[in-house]
Order: structure tokens, then C-alpha cells, then sequence
């Protein structure tokens, strides 16, 4: 029988682990590591940090800015584009857009003041209807003709316009709420100060959160902004999901227009003139993407908030005129967008 030589063998220590290293060359934390909580906060409300950054400065700079009367008027301006913003949000989050908001808005306006001769339900049903009924217009355009949504609500920005100007004579004729209604206090109301018009918002802006965040309603706006072909390959009612989300803008814009009415107790032809444009750059300052997908309705509420701050700070200037303050707040608006992006780089980095 042959007999096996045993062999050796040496015992070679397990290799040592080196830590994973990132495309930048630094090493990786790994999955346990989290930042400091103030940090995630920096990094995941980006605007929220340019909001207080700015509220903080001029503070210091100008004393008139951080009163409780200041906070309060800038709050009441800031409600009705934050109605009007929180519809865009939605829609943005589908991929779509919707320019017919600001003429929407005012054509709101006129019908509340009509209507508010015969009480506060009236005022508040005709706007909706209405504009309910424009927004719907829209969403079947877009979601069963199959139409842009840019072509579309260009349209329908002219047509509200034009029902507007036949409603009120070419613009001769101003509709007034009748002084002390029920629906003028809507609009000059308050509560420990502040409007009426501030809570409406907040209330509405929460419930906005809640239908995004902890409903399969709010799951599907992502999916369909994320990929429409995805969405119908997976079952999702793209098409119905696009005509409620117009039609919620419209009647979001029509509601504005009518607390903006009783707020100064008159239906005004010319508000809302470029409405649109302030209530898109709130949601993509909010970090909502314009190619739809992502967004957060907290982030649209500091994005208008800071455009109110913004307007406010010009005001407290005072030695612009209207020439040069939307040259200024033009340029602070591209200073927050690249201030905002470099956040999101890094917290895509961390």
C-alpha cells in the first residue's frame, strides 16, 4: 500500500479589508454612517436653508423686516400664489405644465366679486365651477387628445383671459363685495393675526402633502412624471390621473382668485398678469424637477415663501424702481438655484 506524504500547508491570514472608495477618490462610510441631523436638513431642504439664510440677513440689515406686522403682510401675499403653486406642483410632478393658472386666478377673481352680491357660497361655487371646468377642459385635452401640455394651457391662458375681458365689459366694469358679507371677512379675517387666507393655505398645503406622500393617488403622480409608457405597462390610470391633476389646478387657481377678491373686496382684471411664471419658479426653486418624477409640496411652500421674502427685501430697499427690482429678483433667483443644486450634489455625494 502506498502511503501519502501529508502536506504542508500554510496558513495564510485572510486579507484585511480596505475600505470601499468612492469615483472621487475618498473613501466610503459605509451604509451605518449617518450625517449630523442638521446636516441632513441642509442637504434635503436646500431651500429651507437659503429661506432662513436670507430672513436671518436682512433681519440684521434692516429692522423694519423682522416685525411681527412685516410677517404678517408678507404672509397674506405670499397665501395666494402658494394655492395657485401648490396645484403647479402636482402638475409638474406629472411631467406636465400649466400656463393658464394666472389668468385662471383672476377670471376667479371677477366671478367671486359677481357672485358675492348673493352670498358667501355663491362666490366661492361660481369661481370653482368654472375654473373646475377649465382645468378639466384641460386635462382631457391633454390626457385623451393626447395634445402638449404647453399648447394646450397656452390656449386656454387666452381663452380665460378673453371670457374675463366679456365679463367685465372690456375691463370698464369692477365687480365690488358688498362691505362687512361674510365674504369679505373670509379674505380680511384673522386668526392670532394672521389672514384667513394663510390658514387656508397651510390647511390646504397639508392635505396636499398627505394625498402626495401616504396615498397611492400621490404614488402615481411619480410613477406616471417618472415614465408615462411604465406607468400604463403597470397598470396605472395614467390618463385619469392626468385630468384630475389639471382639473385640481384649476380649481386651486379659481379658489385663490376668489380669497384674493375678498381680500380686496373687488374683482380686479389685471392681477395674474405673469402668475404662472412666479408659481413655476416657486416649484423648481421648491426642487420639484420641471421634467417631472420628483417634488415635495413642503419644498414648494419655502419656494414661495422666498420669493415673497424677496419682493419684500426689494420694498425694503425702496431706491429701486420698477425697472430694475425684476432685474434683481431675477438674478437672487439664479444665486438660489445654483445655491440649491450644489446642496443636491451633496447629499447625492453623501
Amino acid at each position: 500500500m502506498n502511503e501519502t506524504t501529508p502536506v504542508a500547508v500554510a496558513q495564510v491570514p485572510p486579507p484585511r479589508k480596505r475600505p470601499a472608495v468612492r469615483g472621487d477618490g475618498a473613501p466610503h462610510r459605509g451604509a451605518g454612517h449617518r450625517p449630523a441631523p442638521a446636516r441632513r436638513l441642509l442637504r434635503s431642504q436646500g431651500v429651507l436653508a437659503v429661506l432662513l439664510a436670507v430672513v436671518t440677513t436682512a433681519s440684521f440689515v434692516y429692522p423694519t423686516f423682522a416685525t411681527l406686522d412685516n410677517a404678517r403682510g408678507v404672509t397674506v401675499q405670499a397665501s395666494f400664489l402658494a394655492v395657485v403653486a401648490l396645484g403647479m406642483t402636482l402638475v409638474i410632478i406629472t411631467g406636465g405644465i400649466d400656463l393658464s393658472v394666472g389668468s385662471v386666478f383672476a377670471l376667479g377673481g371677477v366671478l367671486a366679486a359677481w357672485a358675492s352680491q348673493w352670498g358667501v357660497l355663491p362666490a366661492l361655487l361660481a369661481p370653482l365651477l368654472v375654473c373646475g371646468a377649465i382645468g378639466l377642459l384641460n386635462g382631457f385635452l391633454i390626457a385623451r387628445a393626447a395634445m402638449a401640455p404647453f399648447i394646450v394651457t397656452l390656449a386656454t391662458l387666452l381663452a380665460a383671459r378673453g371670457l374675463l375681458l366679456a365679463v367685465t365689459d372690456e375691463g370698464a366694469t369692477t365687480y365690488l363685495v358688498p362691505k362687512g358679507s361674510a365674504f369679505a371677512g373670509l379674505g380680511q379675517g384673522s386668526v392670532w393675526g394672521f389672514g384667513h387666507p394663510v390658514l387656508i393655505a397651510l390647511v390646504l398645503f397639508g392635505a396636499g402633502g398627505l394625498l402626495l406622500q401616504r396615498t397611492s393617488f400621490g404614488q402615481t403622480l411619480f410613477a406616471v412624471g417618472g415614465s408615462s409608457d411604465a406607468a400604463t405597462l403597470m397598470g396605472l390610470p395614467v390618463a385619469r390621473t392626468k385630468l384630475l391633476v389639471y382639473t385640481l389646478s384649476g380649481l386651486l387657481a379659481g379658489l385663490a382668485g376668489a380669497l384674493n377678491a375678498a381680500r380686496l373686496s373687488s374683482g380686479v382684471t389685471i392681477v395674474g398678469v405673469g402668475m404662472e411664471l412666479d408659481a413655476i419658479s416657486a416649484v423648481v426653486i421648491g426642487g420639484t424637477l420641471l421634467a417631472g418624477g420628483a417634488g415635495s409640496i413642503s419644498g414648494t411652500l419655502w419656494g414661495v415663501l422666498l420669493l415673497a421674502v424677496i419682493q419684500n427685501l426689494i420694498n425694503q430697499i425702496g431706491s429701486l424702481n420698477s425697472s430694475y427690482q425684476s432685474v434683481v429678483s431675477g438674478g437672487f433667483l439664479i444665486v438660489v438655484v445654483v445655491a440649491q443644486r450644489c446642496l443636491a450634489r451633496g447629499r447625492r455625494a453623501g
